[in-house]
């Protein structure tokens, strides 16, 4: 096995014993003694990898996040991606909302905004391509930053807010919303 494959594997093994641990207690309660006592490894084998447990929970984020990314090829629309992420973040809740409590708001938004980017960029192509139109790169890349940041937001207050929130209707506002805004936009291109 490689040492790429090696290091990959460890910093997966200590990823799954922080979610273990995460359903079990608060994660500032979480040492790294536990993990590497979970995964049979020694502290150094640890810090050679993360330099603490909220590097290691960064990693895991955007380890999945990369995962939640690669299935956006699968599906067919942004209605279903959106669906998709919603799925993730109901199937992972506690794991969420322990990472809300651990790194706040803004930096959760941050990892699913990044998950939302290359679907954004296709829904814009898509749209362009339909229309026959073509937007200025500037001007995509503001488009596309601002649905990542839209998204992005409705979906870290649905995860604080579920309860009060219906899913079916923030999915078909959310779609809605794209979908004229960005006709709108390019009629006037």
């Amino acid at each position: 096995m490689k040492h790429e494959e090696i290091s990959l594997n460890t910093k997966k093994a200590l990823a799954e014993a922080l979610k273990a641990a995460m359903q079990k207690k608060p994660f500032q309660k979480i040492s790294v003694s536990e993990l590497v006592q979970a995964t049979n490894m020694n502290r150094k084998t640890f810090y050679y990898h993360f330099e603490d447990i909220y590097a290691l929970l960064k990693w895991m984020l955007e380890e999945e996040a990369i995962d939640v990314i690669k299935h956006f090829d699968l599906l067919v629309d942004y209605e279903e991606a959106i669906t998709f992420v919603m799925d993730y973040v109901e199937k992972n809740d506690h794991i969420i909302n322990c990472a809300y409590d651990s790194i706040g708001r803004d930096e959760l938004k941050r990892f699913f905004c990044n998950d939302f980017h290359d679907i954004v960029v296709s829904i814009i192509e898509t749209v362009e391509h339909s229309m026959g139109k073509n937007l200025c790169a500037e001007y995509k890349e503001f488009l596309t930053q601002f649905y990542m940041e839209a998204l992005g937001g409705m979906l870290v207050d649905w995860v604080k807010n579920r309860d009060k929130k219906d899913r079916k209707k923030i999915i078909e506002y959310t779609s809605n919303t794209i979908r004229y805004s960005l006709i709108g936009i390019l009629e006037r291109e």
